[in-house]
């Protein structure tokens, strides 16, 4: 397949670079949702497009999409542009300046219609991937206005506040014939691999509990060990045990983290009475999600009845892992084999993207470039230059084949 479509390397990275000025903290970018670098840079956006022929459009999510004024349906490329708030300046940003840099390659050559998209509050302000969320018709407006940040701050009011938001009407999903992202890795596997373009397959599910164990709070200096009911020796056992499980029940895609626990009363002279955790798996198959659960379960019963403990478990967070389209897999694949021959693999995605809000509603893929050291959500998050600009022209030609 020859190119139709030949990006322009330096371009993109300029604009690349452009973009990581809003909210640049040292070699990292502090840009969340709503905040003046977060608006300032929207509305820069918004300028790239009209000056390469593309019209700027809002919605009442704030979400912004650049829309080619040729006829025809379009595909729609593009992530987010906000960020954690301590960022690296590719996550997210990466995907909506590969976009840009697709979209004036193909207006300047007479391709294909190719709309640009950046949706609002992908990294959780407010809720993960809230902009997409209301695009895709999973998050209705009154409820999306009423979501509320950190700071007390009410959606609704952040957006509004907008005079480019304000009396806008959204976009429906079937304008596009297609959703394609790029994103950087944000893990290790191509880095160490050396490796340029993973292709992905499928946007991996998670499972969550919540976890209370339970025994009784004493003091530590006249309770004999025979008699505690010690809840931190309960969660090391139920831990340890977890972890054991977990891995040999474990595919290539398991993962399984304790993200988050409290002890109480947490004083060095009370046998603890009560400690609270997070559990956190993820996988791309539903059967290996249900038996991880099913694992967590059984060890939670089998430590409380051994060691005379109370462990509850609220299971209170459900994602359901989302495959991408065989044929868009299939060119992005071959886009890969002839920009990257050998240096690309087939690969699932650990982490949540807007790719997995629009799957149900038109083909969708997503292709990532690699992370240096797998490091992501963090100051130092950086990807090789020439990796950033063979991604670019990878999604050109997947463009081609797609149209």
């Amino acid at each position: 397949m020859a190119h139709t479509l030949k990006i322009n390397g330096t371009r993109f990275l300029e604009d690349l670079d452009a973009l990581r000025e809003f909210g640049k903290q040292g070699i990292g970018v502090v840009r969340p949702a709503f905040s003046a670098p977060d608006i300032a840079s929207r509305r820069w956006l918004a300028e790239k497009f009209k000056a390469c022929g593309l019209i700027p459009r809002w919605d009442p999510a704030a979400n912004l999409f650049g829309l080619p004024a040729q006829s025809g349906q379009p595909i729609l490329i593009g992530s987010h542009s906000d960020t954690q708030p301590e960022g690296g300046w590719l996550d997210g940003a990466y995907g909506v300046i590969l976009a840009l840099e697709v979209a004036r390659t193909s207006q300047e050559s007479g391709g294909p219609p190719v709309a640009v998209v950046s949706f609002q509050d992908e990294e959780s302000a407010f809720m993960p991937l809230t902009g997409s969320r209301y695009f895709s018709r999973y998050l209705d407006l009154d409820t999306l206005y009423d979501l509320t940040n950190a700071a007390g701050q009410r959606y609704g009011d952040e957006a509004t506040m907008l005079p480019e938001v304000q009396e806008t009407q959204p976009l429906e999903t079937n304008y596009f014939s297609h959703f394609l992202e790029a994103h950087i890795e944000q893990g290790p596997v191509l880095d160490l691999a050396n490796e340029t373009i993973g292709v992905v397959e499928t946007i991996v599910g998670s499972r969550q509990f919540e976890v209370v164990i339970e025994g009784q709070q004493n003091h530590a200096g006249t309770t004999p060990m025979s008699l505690r009911r010690d809840a931190v020796t309960g969660f090391s056992a139920f831990v340890s045990a977890l972890e054991q499980r977990y891995t040999a029940a474990a595919t290539p895609r398991s993962v399984w983290t304790i993200g988050r626990v409290q002890v109480h009363p947490n004083a060095p002279s009370i046998v603890p009475g009560s400690v609270s955790c997070s559990v956190q798996m993820r996988d791309g198959a539903l059967n290996q999600l249900d038996l991880m659960c099913d694992i967590t379960r059984d060890t939670a019963q089998e430590i409380a009845k051994a060691r005379n403990l109370k462990i509850s478990l609220i299971q209170n967070k459900s994602v359901e892992p989302v495959d991408m389209d065989e044929r868009v897999i299939n060119a992005f694949s071959e886009a890969a084999n002839l920009n990257a021959p050998g240096r690309w693999r087939r690969m699932p995605s650990g982490a949540l993207h807007d790719a997995m809000n629009l799957a149900d509603h038109m083909p969708t893929g997503m292709l990532f470039v690699p992370s240096i050291g797998g490091v992501s959500h963090a100051f130092e998050e950086d990807t090789r230059r020439d990796d950033l600009v063979v991604g670019v022209q990878v999604m050109a030609d997947t463009v081609v084949q797609l149209a």
